[in-house]
């Protein structure tokens, strides 16, 4: 995490709306300029650590390092607000007694639903460059391409990509980051895609190293704390996988440590020499192993990716402990199905099957994406007290207060005393010659406060640049043509662009380990050598003009100027049952038989014409065609 930290003295805030505190006192010792510095308003970001005021006990554990207290406790408020539960966070943090009163109605998990779905589009497509020439001519390469693409479909379809995708964004787009994992499962003989909190992720990066956004870490851990099992008798514990990159290793086996413990290790011969893994090979100059991976033919490598998984019981842990320097002394590792103890495993790879996606575009040296409802938080606060004093006002508009003068109220005969007066329908009072009753009429304070509301929504949808159109805020009247609504819509296009900007690097990463593990694990099918480039394609965000799309791709097509490959892929851009553009292609052609005829005027290539057409070649010798005689003959 980079930093700018500033004292400025003692400085207190309070942030109000109307006569109700939203957050208290907050007292600032210094101002810090990060990646969350948009939360410091809140009493809960000026120190994680604070006795009183840490609204989650799990970020006082001293395994949590000090630098990613603050993102800790920046996810926590957020999923906070996305529960409708900010108010119950700021009056245990910030001393709002109030708190736990106010009104939260779920604006903030419209705007990141909302978000979400223009992300998304209609669909997502997996595409191979060069899958789409597979019918051109044909090319291995062009074959394989379609071969490679039509494997990461069917992957996708049984690993649920689309529902995965949108557990994941939905977190990236709430939180500012997401995390995907990959395993090879050899029992189903594909890669296991699974999701994660990145509350539970913590890179590893060397004190020297930057942070930016397009490298990645050699060292990674999901960690998180398993609670006490007094049925089975467990005590409260930590786990940890870690997964790193470093030098290949001897072959090891299952052994046994001096506690009992299983854990790995490493083989050796009689003269010392490594025991070595199929497949690698020793350097005798460098002693060095190196392994050639099948998608790097011909560059042997001495890298590969080790996967640890361990527990530490939390009672055996000093406050010096963190996360990333634990006793290995004290650790207990797992054991796979397979037998096989998680301590160093090689995975037989050369990368971390980890992929972190951001919601945005980390600024430079930052690693982090940014939440979408980060620029508007305050707002929605805002939003929040006034929907709080909204709901009072209406309480004494729809049932006023009102003031009797020289009315004859019932007297309690035991006390002698007036009864209390309840209004209710149908009760009638009887006033004094100089009697009167006065009603207070809050019914105007009501329409500020309903017209505020509406303020802020605007403010919330210019700010976050889903804009008043794209929430479904903007009467239709107001837009006097669609260029005036492209208009409108035009801050969320450019929001969905960097969005998606953001995405496109991480799912080709993403989708380039997949074909990778699959031939680590020597899945059928899944051609060697070079892994392809794959992309994620993202369905239309907003509404398109099919009738005006068809026409120009006719006119375009039928020009000369547009090919139909292009004609066909803005037609599925635009939303129809295209199912897949080769097919619909070579239906198309079939029954193009007048540019069939062009093609033969020009080529005079009978076999030419007939495999535009479809046909099957025609055979060697062609019986003629008996000719019917004239009459005159």
């Amino acid at each position: 995490m980079h930093g700018l930290a500033v004292d400025v003295g003692h400085v207190g805030c309070c942030l109000r709306r109307g006569a109700d505190c939203l957050e208290g006192t907050v007292g600032l010792r210094e101002l810090i300029t990060d990646v969350w510095s948009w939360l410091d308003y809140k009493p809960v970001m000026a120190d994680p650590r604070r006795p009183g005021r840490n609204a989650w006990a799990e970020l006082t554990s001293s395994w949590v390092p000090d630098e990613d207290l603050r993102r800790l406790a920046a996810y926590r408020l957020l999923a906070a607000y996305d529960s409708n539960q900010a108010g119950q966070v700021a009056a245990i943090t910030g001393g709002d007694e109030v708190g736990t009163e106010r009104r939260e109605l779920g604006d903030a998990s419209k705007l990141v639903d909302t978000a979400l779905g223009y992300l998304l589009g209609s669909e997502q497509t997996i595409t191979v460059a060069g899958a789409e020439h597979a019918d051109d001519g044909p090319t291995d390469e062009a074959a394989m391409a379609l071969a490679v693409q039509d494997k990461l479909r069917v992957w996708a379809e049984k690993e649920l990509l689309p529902l995965r995708i949108q557990q994941a964004e939905r977190t990236a787009i709430l939180l500012g980051d997401a995390v995907y994992s990959l395993a090879w499962e050899p029992a189903k003989g594909r890669v296991l895609l699974r999701t994660w909190d990145p509350g539970l992720y913590f890179p590893e990066w060397p004190e020297d190293g930057e942070q930016d956004g397009a490298e990645f870490p050699m060292r990674v851990h999901l960690a998180w704390e398993l609670p006490e099992d007094k049925r089975r008798g467990l005590k409260a514990r930590l786990r940890r996988v870690t997964y790193e990159l470093g030098p290949i290793a001897p072959a090891s086996r299952l052994g046994t440590a001096k506690n009992g413990n299983a854990v790995r290790e490493y083989i050796y011969a009689d003269d010392g020499a490594p025991v070595l893994s199929k497949g690698d090979s020793l350097n005798s100059e460098t002693g060095a192993i190196t392994r050639t991976y099948p998608w790097a033919p011909g560059r042997p490598t001495p890298w590969t990716c080790y996967l640890t998984d361990a527990e530490w019981e939390l009672d055996d842990l000093k406050y010096a402990d963190f996360l990333y320097d634990l006793p290995m002394d004290k650790a207990t590792y797992r054991v796979r199905s397979d037998s096989e103890v998680l301590d160093r495993l090689d995975l037989m790879v050369d990368f971390i099957p980890l992929v972190h996606v951001t919601n945005s575009i980390p600024a430079s040296g930052e690693h982090w994406g940014k939440p979408t409802v980060a620029t508007v938080l305050q707002a929605l606060d805002e939003l929040s007290a006034t929907d709080t004093d909204s709901a009072g006002a209406s309480a004494t508009t729809g049932s006023p207060i009102i003031g009797l003068a020289g009315a004859r109220l019932p007297i309690d005969r035991a006390t002698g005393q007036p009864l209390p007066v309840k209004v209710r329908a149908g009760t009638v009072w009887q006033l004094n010659d100089n009697g009167r009753m006065d009603v207070l009429d809050t019914s105007a304070q009501l329409a500020e406060l309903r017209a505020r509301v509406d303020h802020i929504q605007d403010r919330i949808a210019a700010n976050s640049r889903l804009t008043s159109a794209g929430l479904g805020t903007l009467d239709p009247t107001a837009l006097p043509s669609g260029y005036a609504l492209q208009l409108a819509l035009g801050p969320l296009d450019s929001l969905v662009a960097a969005m998606r900007l953001a995405r496109t690097h991480k799912y080709a990463v993403l989708l380039r380990m997949v074909q990778r593990l699959h031939q680590a694990g020597q899945a059928e099918g899944w051609p060697a050598g070079e892994s392809l480039p794959a992309r994620l394609m993202w369905g239309p965000h907003t509404p398109t003009d099919r009738a005006a799309v068809l026409d120009e791709v006719v006119k375009g097509v039928g020009a000369g100027v547009l090919s139909v490959e292009t004609g066909i892929r803005m037609l599925i851009d635009a939303g129809y049952p295209i199912d897949d553009a080769q097919d619909e292609i070579e239906r198309i052609q079939s029954r193009a038989f007048e540019a069939a005829a062009r093609l033969a005027d020009a080529t005079g290539d009978n076999t030419a014409v007939r495999a535009y057409l479809g046909l099957p070649k025609a055979p060697a010798e062609v019986p003629g065609v008996p000719l019917i005689p004239s009459e005159s003959d």
